[in-house]
């Protein structure tokens, strides 16, 4: 009887670890979801835009259709032609700075640079930076800049080109705010570049999962975490 007790917790001991793992896994799998951002508008309706699409149980259904990031080509920091191929199949992280500000980038690249640490390992992630002032940001600052903040060579991209593209993908690409105010009297450098102090990220397919605030901590927590969740669902 005391062997049958013994085997019997032992039993125990060995296969329970293996069924929570599964009642995580399969039992909760409808909490592994992130919303999508930015659906395309039905100009007829004024409402997102839909299309026929087959439903997990098979049968022909309706779905949003979300805008996607377009394609881009500029300069990265090693002075080498860039484009939207350095994310393709990939999860991303994307921001818009400057290599002079003061104020709010110097928060948004530390936090990428502690994000960043934590997924070094993983070739699933890409980190994008764009300069919305590339007439002073050439290569070699970006490249001085990228060094400040321990970016890893080919997992941590900053960009640079003509400013008339980078401001066209800020605002119809990930539809953020970008402004060259100009310089005016009694202005600082930092108020002469309207910029967003969000990160966006971007999944494999290039829809937008998340926006968040790039210099509060909490919120990059959440960006951390809903990274993990999307590396697990695609």
């Amino acid at each position: 009887m005391k062997n049958r007790i013994k085997a019997g917790i032992l039993l125990t001991v060995l296969v329970a670890p293996a069924l929570v793992y599964l009642a995580l896994r399969f039992g909760t799998e409808n909490h592994f979801k992130l919303p999508r951002y930015l659906p395309k508008i039905d100009s007829t309706t004024g409402g997102p835009l839909m299309q026929k699409t087959l439903l997990p149980n098979g049968r022909e259904g309706m779905d949003t259709v979300y805008n996607r990031i377009p394609a881009w080509s500029l300069i990265d920091q090693n002075g080498q032609n860039a484009t939207s191929d350095l994310v393709r199949g990939k999860i991303y992280v994307a921001d818009f700075f400057f290599t002079r500000c003061g104020t709010i980038c110097p928060r948004l690249s530390s936090q990428l640079s502690r994000v960043q640490r934590i997924f070094k390992d993983n070739d699933n992630v890409r980190f994008l930076s764009f300069s919305v002032d590339p007439e002073h940001d050439k290569p070699a600052k970006l490249a001085e800049y990228a060094r400040k903040y321990e970016a890893i060579p080919g997992k941590w991209y900053f960009m640079t080109g003509p400013k008339a593209d980078i401001y066209k993908l800020a605002m119809k690409g990930f539809y953020l705010p970008a402004v060259d105010a100009g310089i005016m009297n009694n202005r600082t450098l930092d108020e002469t570049f309207v910029h967003s102090e969000k990160l966006v990220l971007v999944d494999k397919d290039g829809i937008v999962r998340g926006f968040y605030d790039g210099t509060d901590k909490d919120a990059v927590e959440r960006m951390i975490l809903e990274m993990r969740v999307l590396l697990t669902i695609e």
